[in-house]
């Protein structure tokens, strides 16, 4: 028997892609033959090209789309998925040649194209999800999609899942279908239960996000999937590092941040009111130092893992990897959620108490001088160094195994 093949699909930012990484990798350690479909964004295919990981570009460009003046919007989103999707039937066919697996993650139209390919293709699917939020469970109500606010008189939860399940096909589905009927495929009712399938994976933390079992849905929770980065710091970040007591990270990753570089202004002067020393990350925003005091540092692409255990406290978006790196680091955290599933990452900083959830996406010195008292409260750091033990490590490899065992 030759060597299992594995198409990994993704569609997203870098939180959507730095997963798959750690995946790839584990599978290659048993052997598996992996390929990734991806957006064509360069910062991506360097990041696997330097694990060895062949990478096929699908779609427009993630950076392009975060980042442009146009917010999504019940008008655009309709539009916005049908191009996902067509690039999904157009690329994956070609990409999923001779594979025995096909695992698909990021945007949801995205998810049921890649599914639809692996359907006509007669290969094994497997959905991975990076936060719970969009998985039906009775606990918690669904997150709204922009432009299609829920009726305000509708409270049950169950009741707000049926909505959601509607939203997703009223966006979604005609692209869909329309695709599907190309490929000689009937037309699917309910997309986003088509794209989740019958068991999806959850692959975050266990510690940050408990998945709590629901008769709806049979969820397999892997832990992250997150690689033991071993890449070393830059030369002159180090020697930013090494000159003074830890500095305050502050950086919102592939976000185009609120407010700019007034919240980058606003951030620096909350961390030097505290005495602290400043780390300012790029990202996408391509945030930069706010004077030529040399008490701040900018840094763009680097070890998150190992940056993080050398900082006093981490400030940033609350994307489920920044979360997750900032707790297995121990860091403490100041999260100043931006969009989707941000304010939920937030909150479970906040509830475990290792770290503090900023109120809003805009902060003022003020009130990030106040969230900063907290999170460089000893106490806290004490808490982030205690759950930062808990953290798992496994997850990709957890996920791997589970993956080639099902496949052989």
């Amino acid at each position: 028997m030759h060597d299992v093949r594995v198409l990994l699909s993704t569609y997203g930012s870098r939180g959507d892609v730095e997963p798959l990484v750690g995946l790839a990798v584990r599978l290659r350690e048993h052997g598996a033959e992996v390929r990734v479909c991806a957006p064509p964004d360069e910062d991506f295919a360097e990041r696997l090209a330097g694990v060895g990981v062949s990478v096929v570009a699908v779609g427009p460009s993630a950076r392009a789309l975060t980042t442009s003046a146009t917010r999504p919007s019940a008008a655009n989103l309709p539009q916005r998925a049908a191009a996902l999707i067509a690039g999904q039937f157009e690329v994956i066919p070609a990409a999923a040649e001779g594979c025995d697996v096909l695992v698909a993650t990021g945007a949801m139209p995205a998810i049921a194209g890649a599914r639809s390919v692996a359907e006509k293709l007669g290969i094994r699917y497997e959905s991975a999800i990076f936060q719970q939020l969009t998985l039906p469970s009775p606990q918690r109500p669904p997150l709204a999609y922009p432009g299609r606010p829920f009726p305000p008189e509708v409270t049950d939860n169950r009741a707000l899942w049926e909505l959601d399940a509607r939203s997703i096909d009223a966006l979604f589905r005609e692209a869909l279908n329309t695709n599907r009927s190309s490929l000689g495929l009937p037309p699917v009712d309910g997309v986003r239960d088509y794209a989740f399938g019958d068991r999806p994976w959850l692959a975050t933390d266990p510690v940050l996000d408990p998945w709590r079992e629901t008769p709806d849905l049979d969820v397999v929770q892997t832990g992250a999937w997150v690689l033991p980065d071993e890449r070393p710091l830059p030369a002159d970040l180090v020697a930013f590092l090494d000159a003074g007591a830890p500095p305050v990270y502050v950086g919102f990753g592939s976000m185009a941040v609120s407010g700019g570089e007034d919240t980058a202004r606003a951030a620096v002067e909350a961390v030097r009111a505290h005495g602290r020393r400043v780390l300012v990350g790029r990202g996408w925003a391509d945030l930069g130092l706010v004077d030529d005091r040399d008490d701040c540092f900018a840094v763009g692409e680097a070890n998150h893992q190992r940056l993080f255990e050398r900082v006093a406290a981490v400030v940033h978006h609350g994307g489920a990897g920044t979360t997750t790196t900032a707790a297995g680091a121990g860091a403490p955290q100041v999260v100043v959620p931006q969009l989707a599933d941000q304010p939920y990452w937030a909150g479970r900083v906040a509830e475990l108490g290792i770290g503090v959830a900023h109120d809003g996406p805009v902060p003022t010195v003020a009130s990030l001088s106040a969230a900063l008292a907290t999170a460089l409260d000893p106490e806290t750091g004490a808490r982030a160094k205690a759950v930062a033990g808990a953290v798992r490590r496994d997850g990709a490899a957890v996920a791997a195994k589970l993956l080639l065992d099902s496949a052989g």
